[in-house]
């Protein structure tokens, strides 16, 4: 079979311990992301199979008619919105999606916390310029982590503040709020009381219609000036230029993040900030993860070369 596999900015795939499951296979690894129909045309043109990193190249409905050998879709990780499922269903292109885990994007995230609340990466950057103690960092024992999506990345980030000795609180829908009422743990009257209280809140929502630009303006400006906003989800989950113009305003003080709206990045307004640390996508970019991501992608695209039952998102 020829398989594509897209975006592999690292050119990592080719030794992680499951690319020997291609073996036999005719296997093209680009490492770059191009946006250009024609250019996409091209390199996916004679495959059969297209092995996708999470979100990172679009198949839509124009990039489909243009390749009439393609059979299959087998997309890393559970997600699958950045195809075009209906055109694929029409075309007879199968889609398989795998398996994640969240402990990378959760320790992603925390990391995140403690650099930004400490200046970590400023104070790093001052050493090595000669300049020694030059800002006074932020503990977290005793301070609130609110939590907005309370999933199984937002369960190990409440897990992260106990051991750190802080209190929690958390905010999202229903069944979100049930689960950590369950578990114990304190949850806002509402979203607005949520950015309020909190001195960090993370953002752990899946981006859907109903998400998309759910954290406002007006959320942002309740935050605490020395609060810091960290999002390892999804940019559009915050209104475009929201984060930008809070920053400015100083509401919250800091900001982390390590997904933008176009990725990859080359130049961004948040990047010139001082209260900003920003990481490219990181979250699931780490070798246990890969190994499971791509383990599974490739265990799905075998099985259906092989004609066993494999479930079709397309159908």
């Amino acid at each position: 079979m020829r398989i594509v596999i897209p975006d592999d900015y690292q050119d990592c795939v080719r030794t992680l311990d499951a690319f020997a499951k291609l073996e036999g296979h005719e296997v093209t690894v680009f490492n770059d992301t191009v946006t250009d129909l024609d250019t996409l045309v091209t390199r996916f043109q004679d495959a059969e199979a297209l092995v996708l990193i999470r979100e990172r190249t679009p198949i839509t409905a124009e990039l489909l008619d243009r390749l009439p050998r393609l059979r299959a879709i087998s997309q890393t990780g559970g997600g699958a919105a950045h195809v075009d499922l209906g055109a694929c269903k029409a075309r007879g292109v199968t889609v398989m999606a795998g398996t994640g885990s969240p402990y990378a994007a959760a320790e992603l995230t925390w990391g995140l916390v403690l650099a930004a609340m400490r200046h970590i990466p400023e104070e790093a950057a001052n050493l090595k310029a000669g300049r020694w103690q030059r800002t006074l960092g932020t503990g977290l024992k005793g301070r609130t982590l609110g939590i907005f999506g309370y999933g199984k990345i937002g369960q190990l980030m409440a897990r992260y503040a106990r051991a750190f000795e802080m209190e929690v609180l958390v905010w999202g829908r229903e069944g979100t709020r049930q689960r950590a009422i369950e578990a114990g743990l304190e949850v806002a009257a509402s979203q607005a009381e949520l950015f309020e209280r909190s001195d960090v809140l993370s953002l752990h929502l899946r981006l859907n219609d109903d998400t998309r630009g759910i954290v406002t303006a007006e959320d942002l400006a309740r935050m605490k000036p020395t609060a810091l906003l960290v999002n390892t989800a999804r940019a559009p989950l915050i209104a475009p230029g929201a984060l930008e113009a809070a920053l400015r305003a100083g509401r919250p003080g800091m900001a982390a993040a390590d997904v933008f709206d176009d990725e990859p990045v080359v130049s961004h307004p948040l990047l010139a900030l001082p209260n900003f640390l920003g990481v490219p996508h990181l979250g699931y970019v780490e070798k246990d993860s890969y190994e499971l991501y791509f383990g599974d992608a490739f265990d799905n695209l075998l099985a259906f070369a092989a004609g066993d039952p494999v479930t079709d998102l397309a159908q």
